[in-house]
């Protein structure tokens, strides 16, 4: 079907990714993230290279209040989403104690509450349309407990847990939620988290932005509860969920702890 989709952190990375897929499937996109410059230039190349409708809303999804005033420009617009893509979110890497609260509580309201709100927010009008739904982006972070990252790690396991359950909540309603679950990807999110990029230079090549969406977007249309893209990270994903944490931490923490910048 082609209908309208909402994109959370639209400015680069996997939500740029996926805006240029669906633009090329003729969807009609809306798209939102802090840097407005950023939404204007993916706009600029989606539009270069088709003719579909591309809003851009700035916000920062992180303020409690931004999912409100979203919603209210999105209906000024016209735009009530058929697909909703809650991609936005960031990592911290560090010990939780030595790290900013704030800044990790800022995670906490993005990664979790904005991601929640959007999801209950649309999602009844999916159901009323029967037809749509959403991707969550989660992360192979979400199958194990993260020391050096934990607030992240646990951020992306509730979104494993709140999309799983919404996907069988909805099921037999025409209506799909997919979590999408990468491993390393080649984005700016290292960066962002202060760890090293050059982490990802051993023998598992980390996948693209493009690969993940594809993988994401192919998986929701199937009307898959959940993809792990990649066999080696299945094996990270599902091994960490399986290894005793007595063994599991402490290899956990020495990788972690490399990978910091």
């Amino acid at each position: 079907m082609r209908g309208r989709v909402l994109i959370t952190g639209a400015s680069g990375g996997i939500g740029e990714a996926f805006a240029v897929l669906l633009a090329g499937e003729g969807h009609a996109l809306g798209l939102v993230a802090r840097n407005e410059g950023e939404l204007n230039r993916v706009k600029g190349v989606i539009r270069s290279r088709h003719d579909v409708e591309v809003g851009v809303f700035p916000l920062d999804l992180g303020l409690p209040e931004s999912p409100e005033v979203l919603a209210a420009r999105l209906e000024e617009s016209g735009f009530a989403p058929d697909i909703l893509i809650n991609n936005a979110g960031f990592g911290l890497a560090g010990h939780a104690v030595e790290l900013s609260r704030v800044e990790q509580l800022r995670m906490i309201d993005l990664n979790i509450r904005a991601l929640s709100d959007l999801s209950l927010r649309f999602l009844p009008g999916m159901i009323a349309r029967r037809s749509g739904g959403v991707i969550n982006v989660a992360s192979v972070a979400g199958f194990m407990p993260g020391p050096g990252m934990a607030v992240y790690f646990a951020t992306k396991a509730y979104v494993l847990s709140f999309s799983d359950a919404l996907s069988e909540e909805v099921r037999g309603t025409g209506v799909t939620v997919t979590s999408l679950c990468p491993g390393p990807v080649e984005t700016g999110f290292q960066r962002r988290a202060g760890m090293r990029t050059e982490r990802f230079s051993g023998p598992i090549k980390p996948w693209t932005a493009a690969e993940v969406a594809t993988a994401g977007w192919t998986a929701f249309k199937e009307g898959k509860r959940m993809v792990v893209p990649g066999w080696s990270n299945k094996l990270g994903a599902y091994g960490g969920r399986a290894t005793p944490r007595r063994l599991l931490l402490p290899l956990l923490k020495r990788a972690m702890a490399g990978a910091k910048a």
